[in-house]
């Protein structure tokens, strides 16, 4: 069921990575595993290997935006299973990764038997954490409740920022004066319960992933 696979390992330890390739070779048979030590090679591994079926990413990795990889690499290649392999393992982390789109979080520090048991398991279609549970719903709701509560001038910044304008940019764009824009921000901010643009944008990010995602489900 599981043979000739074709997994991306992105990952910057090579000692981590060697491994965990012998791993995946030894357990899926025919596995062809295709490693990345930086964003930029992890990139040129998703456009050049067709039908992937399986991504390990570490979110650590050179050049990564932290969850934005992740949800950037979701919405780009909605049909790829993507396995966060991390050394971090607090439920917060844990709980975004799979908000954010992860269909698994396995610590580097879960016993090899257990990784094969994880990667499996999503295989199969299923979501695979250590707890075996994760709060992602309530996330989700309450990021909603917090977007909701934009003025319409506020959410149309706050997708200008999603875009990457510059404060002047936009305030050029709506006819506004820069100073006006910075105050609607520090309301944005607020509002959401975040200290910075990229938390901003990640939280819109990944309601927007969300709505794609439940789409496809429901016209499958």
């Amino acid at each position: 069921m599981f043979d000739n696979m074709k997994i991306i390992l992105a990952d910057d330890h090579p000692l981590f990575r060697q491994a965990l390739t012998i791993t995946l070779k030894s357990n899926f048979e025919g596995a062809e595993v295709f490693e990345a030590q930086t964003i930029p090679e992890l990139e040129q591994n998703l456009q050049n290997v067709d039908n992937a079926d399986l991504l390990l990413l570490d979110l650590d990795i050179p050049e990564a935006q932290g969850f934005n990889s992740l949800i950037n690499i979701r919405r780009s290649y909605p049909e790829l299973g993507v396995i966060i392999i991390s050394g971090f393992e607090d439920k917060e982390t844990i709980d975004k990764a799979m908000t954010f789109g992860a269909a698994g979080f396995i610590p580097k520090s879960t016993p090899v038997t257990e990784m094969v048991v994880a990667i499996k398991e999503v295989l199969n279609g299923k979501l695979w954490t250590p707890s075996g549970e994760f709060d992602g719903n309530v996330q989700l709701s309450d990021a909603n409740d917090k977007i909701s509560s934009l003025t319409p001038k506020q959410h149309k910044i706050l997708l200008m920022f999603a875009d990457g304008l510059l404060n002047k940019q936009i305030a050029y764009e709506l006819g506004l004066s820069e100073s006006t824009i910075k105050s609607h921000a520090s309301t944005i901010f607020l509002k959401l319960g975040v200290r910075n643009r990229t938390q901003a944008v990640i939280m819109l990010n990944e309601l927007l992933l969300n709505q794609t995602s439940f789409g496809q489900s429901s016209t499958e």
